[in-house]
């Protein structure tokens, strides 16, 4: 493929036949597009729209090209394949022509090559997975024997209520009402006869009367509503089932989930119950673009998104936390003992990383507590070692300073599974970063700390930059110098609160857009890259002082002692008699006495101590 080609990319349904025509653009790995024209015209469902009116639709798209995707709803067989293609060729005679099935310009347009599921619920509806070269599908059989879940499913279902209440009850429904308003009929005969007539199309229209009927209160509705997620659910987890998909990323297309909010939302809080590692986005790309990069990528490769340039590449491999550790390069030389000592020497690079840092965790420690005294939550952000060190750190604070769950929160790259395992590719999706804070309703009075030992992982790097959009305090906390060299205005509290103009949306360089800068530059690891090593150690410490310090300021320690601790073990009632005893100047049983009165309130059996005055 040269630079300059016009490719054109059509997915066409039910409702319409979107299409893009691109130009493809040499860069330093290969070529991208850039978009020269779209729109949209008729629906052009393969079943269900006859030869010629097809001829008719695709006639009207541009004609000076040089390849082109044609991928419509129903396009399924070899068979539907050739027809289709003989039909393009006689529009296109001289261009490069690829046909199939919407299903694949959609899993090409969510997934580009990655492994994951396509969720499509248009007018049709259909499951789409991948995993490496296997393929497994679900639904998608048509508006006769499938679909479920659809826009004409759904609408199908209502007007079926309609029908039922009416020879049950004699009984008009406001969803009649608001049909009859959107068909422009007059009573419920000329309806019923509209609907015998009605093809798949016509029908499916009617959706969006259907999720504002729900919208507006109507439980029989959201039943419908909420049956249609149900069985597309079913179908998702059937699919990650197959392909032994443990943390599938799960992509919503269609116009569905587009235009409706709600059904987005009933799918989500649906499939979270029986598949909660899933990772639930909507799709950034348009079918029509997977259309046009199929095209091309039939017969020779271009960029569907950037791959790392070869600066990118050099940048990574350049990290301190990638190079090699020259006082380790004979491990397997040495003996237990040698081995011991190294690690323990090379802990004297976290001390002095922490040491180095001393003024900008003082700053996180007043930053973070000022958000918490407005109302505002913390989050850690982070991937592998980092996340789960972020995890662990918000986990303990419930037990240790009697805060609700929700104040400090973990959120780490591929969900709950990556805890316990890694989840492949989990963090390199600026998105999902940014995805995941908006699920946990994330606002302004917030404070995000971004953890990377790289300074570079795109999942944090996305969840930063959705933060910093939303007005929330941002940290970065990093052990790699290199990635925090750029953009900084390190002030005598190294703050840093640098411009946005420079960064893309969604995707910031590193170190620029952020409130504050941590670095802990511990040096190579002992096991080259391995950072959940030196790293690892600095970050989990940095984090105890910052959220340590934070709960102080916050009033839940004295002197030393926890007094919010939450009383739950035999070791915990203990630890809150000492407290008590140590406080009033009493015996350990008389503080006993005094806390099983207080149904062992720890806070509230201290605050009646003329000399106790917590903030």
């Amino acid at each position: 493929m040269k630079p300059g080609e016009r490719i054109l990319g059509v997915e066409g349904g039910g409702t319409k036949t979107a299409w893009v025509l691109v130009e493809t653009v040499a860069n330093a790995f290969g070529a991208e597009f850039c978009i020269l024209d779209q729109g949209k015209l008729p629906p052009s469902n393969f079943r269900l729209t006859a030869p010629e009116r097809l001829r008719t639709i695709l006639a009207e798209l541009p004609k000076q090209i040089d390849r082109a995707g044609v991928f419509l709803a129903g396009c399924a067989t070899d068979e539907d394949r050739r027809a289709l293609r003989e039909i393009c060729l006689e529009i296109w005679p001289n261009a490069k022509i690829v046909t199939a099935s919407d299903r694949e310009s959609g899993l090409a347009a969510a997934l580009d090559h990655a492994d994951g599921i396509v969720v499509n619920a248009g007018s049709g509806s259909s499951v789409t997975g991948r995993r490496g070269d296997r393929i497994e599908r679900a639904g998608g059989w048509g508006h006769i024997l499938g679909d479920a879940g659809g826009g004409y499913s759904l609408s199908v279902q209502a007007l079926r209520l309609i029908l039922r209440e009416h020879d049950l009850h004699r009984v008009e429904l406001d969803f009649t009402a608001k049909i009859l308003h959107a068909l422009s009929l007059n009573n419920f005969d000329e309806l019923v006869r509209w609907v015998q007539t009605a093809n798949k199309m016509e029908i499916a229209t009617l959706a969006p009367v259907v999720f504002e009927t729900g919208a507006a209160g109507s439980a029989r509705m959201m039943e419908i509503i909420e049956e249609g997620a149900r069985v597309l659910c079913e179908y998702t987890e059937a699919v990650a089932d197959r392909l032994h998909l443990l943390a599938p990323k799960v992509v919503l297309i269609g116009g569905l989930f587009y235009r409706d909010s709600m059904y987005t939302h009933a799918f989500r809080r649906r499939l979270k119950k029986n598949l909660p590692d899933a990772r639930i986005t909507t799709a950034g790309r348009a079918p029509e673009l997977g259309a046009a990069w199929l095209a091309a990528e039939a017969h020779d490769h271009v960029a569907f998104h950037a791959k790392p340039s070869q600066t990118e590449i050099d940048g990574l491999a350049e990290a301190l936390t990638e190079q090699r550790n020259p006082r380790s390069e004979n491990l397997e030389k040495m003996s237990a003992q040698e081995l011991v000592q190294l690690f323990v020497q090379e802990e004297k690079f976290v001390q002095n990383a922490l040491r180095a840092a001393t003024a900008d965790l003082t700053r996180a420690i007043e930053v973070v507590a000022q958000s918490l005294r407005n109302g505002g939550r913390l989050f850690y952000v982070g991937a592998g070692s980092s996340g789960r060190i972020g995890v662990l750190d918000a986990s303990e604070i419930p037990p240790t300073f009697g805060a609700p769950a929700h104040l400090v929160q973990g959120v780490i790259a591929g969900g709950a599974a990556a805890l316990r395992r890694s989840v492949e590719g989990a963090e390199d999706e600026e998105s999902a970063g940014a995805f995941a804070l908006d699920e946990r309703g994330m606002r302004a009075a917030d404070v995000v700390i971004g953890i990377t030992a790289s300074g570079r992982t795109p999942f944090v790097l996305g969840a930063l930059a959705r933060a910093k959009s939303l007005g929330t305090k941002t940290i970065l906390l990093t052990c790699n110098p290199a990635a925090v060299a750029v953009g900084v205005d390190r002030g005598p509290m190294n703050s840093a609160i640098a411009p946005t103009s420079n960064a893309r949306q969604g995707s910031p360089s590193p170190a620029t857009d952020l409130d504050l800068l941590i670095t802990l530059p511990v040096g190579p690891e002992i096991l080259a890259g391995s950072t959940r090593l030196k790293a690892g150690t600095a970050t989990k410490v940095a984090l105890n002082i910052i959220s340590t310090g934070a709960m102080i300021g916050l009033g839940k320690v004295r002197g030393n002692l926890m007094i919010d601790l939450h009383t739950t073990s035999t070791k915990l009632r203990d630890r809150a008699v000492r407290i008590v005893a140590e406080i009033t100047q009493r015996d350990y049983e008389s503080a006993r006495d005094l806390l099983e009165a207080n149904d062992w309130n720890l806070r509230g059996t201290l605050r009646n101590f003329k000399n106790f005055h917590p903030a």
